[in-house]
């Protein structure tokens, strides 16, 4: 049986990249990086690893693969919002949301698009 080992996304920038998804997740290298690749595992024990890798493929502006990152409810959707921001994402002016988005879609700093869901909304994941 197959299992994720890792989700990996094209960066353009190795290190800015690590240094955005280490605080956004508390996340931390698991070996030394590399300025083309870094492997990220969670800090506090086993989950699922993060890799960035160099890429000079343009960001999509609809990409058919991201991330979701869970938030408790609206109150906490918000909060994380805020802080993902403070790091350096930025808000995604996303023309497919519906009138009743879960979901706030948000940039890294290197463009590429993920969403943070209120797992609340509909009754959790």
């Amino acid at each position: 049986m197959l299992s994720i080992g890792s989700v990996v996304l094209g960066v353009e920038d190795v290190p800015r990249a690590a240094a955005f998804w280490t605080e956004a997740l508390g996340y931390a290298p698991r070996e030394e990086m590399e300025a083309d690749w870094v492997v990220l595992t969670p800090a506090d024990g086993p989950g699922v690893q993060l890799s960035l890798g160099r890429s000079e493929t343009p960001v999509q502006e609809h990409p058919r693969i991201h991330l979701d990152l869970y938030a408790g409810d609206a109150a906490d959707q918000a909060a994380e919002v805020e802080r993902l921001v403070s790091l350096g994402a930025r808000r995604v002016d996303w023309d497919l949301y519906p009138d009743d988005a879960d979901f706030v879609v948000l940039a890294d700093p290197d463009g590429n698009r993920f969403c943070v869901i209120d797992t609340g909304a509909h009754g959790g994941p």
